[in-house]
């Protein structure tokens, strides 16, 4: 700890790993050494940080470390400006405000009062966290939505008010969502950015979190229906791994696809995948989720 005036008394600044031990937020989604740029400060007896982006004090509270982290990169790895980043902006249901405002708010470009990326951090559980994000997404009609304790990171793109998929990244402030939609992936694109790696995630999590709010009301095998999706995708990254010139590109991307788009893709990679390897699956079995589940579902698992 440091010490710190406090009131013309010596007082000990607690320092950011002391502030969140015990807590179920952590920083491993930010760069080594990013927490070095939050100084914490003693005031009245308790701990205060400086906002990043209005420059008032903020009790250094768990969350408020995660979302100045959070904003810190927004502003200096994805280059929005502070005057698009809003802090605890009011979110209208309808006629009314609700009582929880969102962590962070990302206006669009061209409208500051319209929503463009809406960022939930107080909500440390992972299922929590979400349902309140989407629920500020439809509100105020943002077509992305982030989820962050600090020790993952989820982000969504709402296509539609009852349809979100998953997003491997967020635009940069120079890029449009339809270019991050659009980017071709390789392997080695794979490998860079593989969740499980990234954010020390397991498949089974994943897939648990596929299966609560999509697999359950899906009609059909959750067990067989993943089975499918991720024999299809190893086909898909063995192909890729034979490389070549061009590159490789891997097919089991979402995208810019519609919803049956990607299933026709995915239902070409599952049928190679059966042709390769005989003897797992039947000739005439087939991917039986409906096309807006097989998005949920792939988007979950395309990192």
């Amino acid at each position: 700890m440091n010490d710190i005036k406090d009131n013309g008394k010596a007082a000990k600044a607690p320092t950011v790993d002391d502030i969140l031990r015990g807590s179920a937020h952590a920083l491993t989604v930010f760069k080594p050494g990013a927490a070095d740029k939050i100084a914490i400060y003693v005031k009245k007896g308790k701990p205060y940080l400086k906002c990043f982006v209005t420059g008032q004090e903020r009790p250094a509270k768990p969350e408020e470390i995660v979302r100045q982290l959070y904003v810190k990169m927004l502003m200096a790895d994805y280059g929005y400006p502070a005057e698009r980043i809003t802090l605890e902006r009011p979110v209208q249901f309808g006629s009314a405000v609700h009582e929880k405002a969102a962590d962070i708010f990302v206006c669009d470009k061209h409208d500051p009062n319209t929503a463009y990326i809406i960022v939930e951090c107080k909500k440390p559980k992972r299922a929590d966290g979400l349902e309140q994000l989407k629920s500020y997404c439809h509100a105020e009609g943002a077509p992305i939505g982030v989820w962050t304790n600090g020790g993952e990171t989820i982000i969504l793109h709402r296509q539609d008010p009852n349809f979100f998929r998953n997003l491997t990244d967020i635009p940069k402030a120079s890029q449009t969502l339809s270019e991050v939609l659009a980017e071709r992936w390789t392997l080695s694109d794979l490998a860079e950015h593989n969740v499980l790696v990234k954010e020390q995630t397991t498949l089974k999590k994943i897939i648990l979190d596929m299966e609560n709010p999509v697999l359950a009301n899906a009609g059909v095998d959750a067990f067989e229906e993943v089975f499918k999706l991720i024999y299809a995708k190893l086909y898909d990254e063995a192909n890729a791994a034979q490389g070549g010139k061009p590159p490789r590109y891997l097919q089991f991307r979402v995208g810019g696809a519609t919803p049956r788009e990607f299933k026709d893709k995915i239902n070409q990679l599952f049928d190679a995948a059966k042709a390769k390897w005989p003897g797992v699956f039947l000739d005439g079995e087939h991917i039986d989720l409906t096309p807006e589940h097989l998005v949920t579902c792939g988007s979950a698992l395309e990192n």
